[in-house]
């Protein structure tokens, strides 16, 4: 099957996948919803009783070669510094970049994706732009700088 049928169906499958939510998390809060097997003996759920809620199943993972892959059918990578980002091939990957970056080093990453095609997931288009201004705000008022300490 072709890598984009696969995404749709990888999408259809999502879809229709239920929250798993560990039994009885309705009753307590102290238990909270992430999932646990249930494994009581008279389990309805752990029975599979038609009235129960789903248990996790390997029939509802997704196909293999578009697992983990972001919904863009890229694979997200997630980089740290421009060195990272030179090394990623903008065809098959997409960068994340990593929420201990900082605003400056942001802005030089987002510079050089947009040099050399990358998509970045987690900053929108408006941001990207937002940063892209910034980061020539900043060099217009370096080079009025200087100019004032050449007239000076």
């Amino acid at each position: 099957m072709s890598k984009k049928r696969l995404m749709r169906l990888k999408l259809k499958m999502k879809q229709k996948k239920p929250d798993f939510k560990r039994q009885d998390w309705f009753r307590f809060k102290r238990i909270g919803t992430s999932w646990r097997r249930p494994k009581g003996l008279h389990s309805g759920m752990r029975k599979q009783l038609k009235h129960r809620p789903a248990i996790v199943k390997i029939g509802y993972r997704s196909p293999v070669l578009v697992r983990g892959l972001h919904p863009s059918g890229l694979e997200d990578v997630l980089i740290h510094n421009i060195k990272e980002l030179e090394a990623l091939n903008p065809e098959t990957q997409g960068a994340r970049v990593a929420s201990t970056v900082g605003k400056r080093k942001r802005v030089e990453i987002v510079k050089k994706a947009k040099e050399l095609g990358i998509k970045i997931f987690n900053i929108s288009k408006e941001k990207q732009d937002e940063l892209l201004n910034m980061g020539m705000a900043k060099s217009v008022s370096e080079e009025v700088e200087e100019e004032i300490e050449k007239t000076e």
